[in-house]
């Protein structure tokens, strides 16, 4: 070890009645004493009982950041520490939002050098008193330069430091803006412990309004029960990807070859959905959010829209339809509400003149031809009940079996689609989604044909050892387990 002696101490958040016994002590016995600033309270106190010392506060004008003063103060502090014991003071704490003392302490533990810091109050203890406020239950602190900080206010309590000035307060506003309403309660704090302290709410618009903002000024954002939902991160994630220097991959797609991604992720989240599966859903729920905003960024890059006008278009969209909701409709049942959404719906969508108009071709072609039908019925083109359309299925399939015995795949194929067609006009009439209806049979032909397929694996025999007869058997036990399983 050198023989370097120095020791931090820390001024406390205000009065010099907040100065531990110990950290007096320091600096009446000190050969020297450097303070990283004279604009402190106590300073006033140790000016007073005429105490020597010298401040750095030269350094900030010789510096260009911020970065560049703390390495000048940690250069001289040290440089001085070689000559004598030093005691180097710094507002509240040391160990609270002070670089420099981090900055000195990296330095000595790579060179060897002695140091000493004694504990001292921080403004955060008297922060404490003023707002009621238990720092275990979950504060976090963070500096009003920090921006990834700032985006998760609201969600949990926030003590914002570092903010010295009316600049630096407007642009911590506009900041929290982004994640918070205007009209949310921050706390301004200023010169805690002293007479003219002052610590109250204000809504956020008039945070950089107050008086006296200075070296001394903290804001405190508690949780909001309503802190907004922030997706920057995610945003700001594919946007880095899509960059030079990104993802070679996510730089070469575009709307046309991530478009089957999106229909693949849609279909895993039904699928979680049908198991119940809310872990699953949570996973392919971001999935397909990764999708919408992916397509965002491709339409921002081509100088269409983005993120925000995606949002703003569906907020409006739901206010709008939602009469009943946000505005003097009343209605007195679901029906109603379908009904004026549907009316809303025709309103917005003028420019569309045929009934069929907006039913995209690019939806699976079972629900496709679900939509399709339910349009045609709006306006009197339907079968007047279920028995009816049964009839006309009975009708389909003696013409499909008339193709299949002229041999004709053209007809076949045909005819198959009328009946197919009627099918899905029929679930309209039962009151079934035909799609899921088609959804849950894939789902139990797979269960059941695995069913076998263990029976088969058990058996040690190939699958051509059995016979139709026997593997029609398995299939039969596969659906009464499937009975037994529904019954417990």
């Amino acid at each position: 070890m050198s023989n370097v002696s120095l020791t931090i101490v820390g001024l406390g958040p205000g009065s010099a009645g907040y100065l531990s016994l110990e950290t007096k002590h320091a600096l009446e016995n000190a050969e020297k004493v450097i303070l990283r600033t004279a604009m402190h309270p106590t300073v006033a106190e140790l000016e007073k009982q005429q105490m020597k010392f010298v401040s750095c506060d030269h350094f900030y004008e010789e510096g260009r950041t911020f970065e560049e003063v703390y390495a000048k103060i940690v250069d001289y502090v040290l440089a001085e520490a070689r000559n004598g014991k030093v005691v180097y003071a710094v507002p509240g704490s040391p160990l609270v939002a002070e670089r420099t003392v981090v900055l000195l302490r990296e330095v000595c533990a790579k060179q060897g050098l002695e140091l000493e810091i004694l504990p001292a109050m921080s403004f955060l203890d008297l922060a404490y008193v003023k707002l009621n406020l238990d720092p275990i239950t979950g504060l976090r602190i963070a500096d009003a330069a920090d921006e990834k900080l700032l985006s998760d206010a609201g969600r949990y309590p926030l003590i914002i430091t570092q903010v010295y000035s009316k600049m630096v307060a407007a642009e911590l506003k506009l900041n929290l803006m982004e994640v918070m309403d205007d009209e949310d309660e921050v706390f301004f704090m200023r010169n805690l412990g002293l007479p003219d302290e002052a610590c109250k709410a204000v809504p956020l618009y008039e945070l950089d309004r107050q008086e006296n903002i200075d070296h001394l000024t903290t804001v405190y954002v508690p949780a909001l029960k309503t802190g907004k939902i922030d997706m920057t991160p995610l945003i700001e994630v594919v946007k880095t990807l899509r960059e030079p220097g990104g993802c070679v991959w996510d730089r070469e797609q575009t709307h046309e070859s991530i478009r089957k991604g999106l229909v693949e992720e849609t279909y895993e989240l039904l699928e979680a959905i049908d198991n119940k599966d809310l872990e699953g859903m949570r996973e392919e729920l971001g999935d397909v959010l990764l999708q919408v905003v992916f397509h965002a960024r491709l339409a921002e890059e081509e100088g269409g829209f983005v993120m925000q006008d995606v949002i703003n278009d569906i907020v409006k969209k739901l206010i709008n339809r939602h009469p009943h909701v946000f505005g003097t409709i009343e209605v007195g049942s679901s029906e109603e509400v379908i009904h004026n959404w549907e009316k809303i719906k025709a309103e917005e969508k003028k420019e569309r003149t045929l009934v069929l108009d907006g039913i995209s071709p690019g939806l699976p072609t079972l629900m496709r031809s679900y939509k399709l039908q339910s349009k045609a019925a709006k306006v009197g083109f339907d079968w007047p009940n279920a028995d009816d359309v049964l009839k006309k299925i009975h009708e389909e399939l003696q013409e499909l079996a008339e193709a299949i015995a002229e041999n004709d795949p053209d007809n076949i194929e045909w005819e198959l689609g009328d009946v197919l067609l009627a099918m899905a006009n029929y679930a309209r009439h039962l009151g079934v989604e035909p799609e899921t209806a088609l959804n849950r049979a894939n789902n139990r032909f797979a269960s059941r044909f695995n069913f076998i397929e263990q029976a088969v694996l058990a058996s040690g025999r190939s699958w051509a050892d059995f016979s139709l007869v026997e593997l029609e058997k398995l299939w039969q036990d596969a659906k009464k387990n499937e009975k037994n399983e529904k019954k417990h």
